[in-house]
């Protein structure tokens, strides 16, 4: 069986290095809104005409700002208004981000869960990432949300390679093909989607648990943010001494604060998180 392990990794990281692999493309959606909110000439009405042809994603972003993370004076009831709340800088890479969701869908019934489970992770990473912008940093909650939502997306075409070839494999080792080999496609869907450069490195550094860097980072963030999800459970990142862990220090956050015990920060992780379900 491990030899199928090691054709998988050979197949897909010959077809990395030749430039060959099928690289997921960016929603139809989401292309639409960077392009509008990266233009000089655009106005929020533009921003709010494109984002309206697709209902569900208006109607998230709608309850975003009525949750306690932006709740403001009064009910924000249109799009409009929720545009005008979050800006156009915020809103783009929220959008982008939900827009995403629709990528993590399959056939088969065990390529789908794995794909909703990546998902679902990506969500809750998202969340604690912007509540850990907002209180340690002076990085954009909006740019750390999206960081949580991509720092997986590598695993998209491992999981669509594996469920067009109808391999049959084991958990235990699709576990490791992934584990080994999503960072560096990560790193090279969002080169390909024209990512900001310090995006496109997240995938590829927030495991690397003794990376030195000047100061803190969006790997950073979405690094304790995954150390955070698995606080108090028997995940094996638990059995690592967190000490050793330099984004705590850039953060100057404790290594042994748990911080789901901080009732403030909980409450709005929580919220955070919810907001992207």
């Amino acid at each position: 069986m491990s030899t199928i392990v090691e054709t998988i990794k050979n197949d897909l990281l010959s077809a990395i290095d030749n430039d060959k692999l099928l690289l997921p493309t960016l929603p139809e959606a989401a292309l639409q809104v960077r392009e509008i909110a990266e233009s000089e000439d655009s106005s929020i009405l533009d921003l709010v005409k494109v984002i309206s042809n697709d209902t569900a994603l208006s109607a998230r972003l709608i309850r975003v700002c009525n949750s306690p993370l932006f709740r403001g004076s009064r009910s924000i009831e249109n799009l409009n208004m929720a545009v005008s709340r979050l800006g156009m800088a915020y809103t783009s890479n929220l959008a982008m981000g939900l827009a995403m969701e629709q990528m993590f869908q399959a056939t088969s019934d065990m390529i789908d869960k794995r794909l909703r489970a990546t998902w679902q992770t990506s969500t809750e990473v998202a969340g604690i990432c912007h509540v850990l912008a907002q209180h340690y940093t002076k990085l954009k909650p909006d740019q750390a949300t999206l960081a949580g939502l991509v720092h997986l997306i590598g695993v998209l075409p491992i999981l669509r390679y594996v469920e067009d070839q109808d391999i049959q494999i084991s958990s235990i080792m699709l576990d490791n093909v992934v584990d080994e080999i999503h960072p560096k496609i990560g790193h090279q869907i969002l080169k390909k989607w024209d990512f900001p450069p310090e995006l496109q490195q997240v995938p590829l550094e927030y495991a690397r648990f003794q990376r030195e860097v000047p100061k803190a980072d969006y790997a950073d963030l979405v690094m304790v943010a995954n150390l955070q999800l698995v606080a108090g459970s028997e995940h094996p990142l638990t059995e690592m001494d967190w000490k050793t862990v330099t984004a705590f220090d850039r953060l100057g956050l404790d290594p042994d604060i748990d911080m789901s015990a901080e009732e403030d920060l909980n409450a709005q992780m929580e919220a955070a998180m919810a907001l992207l379900k």
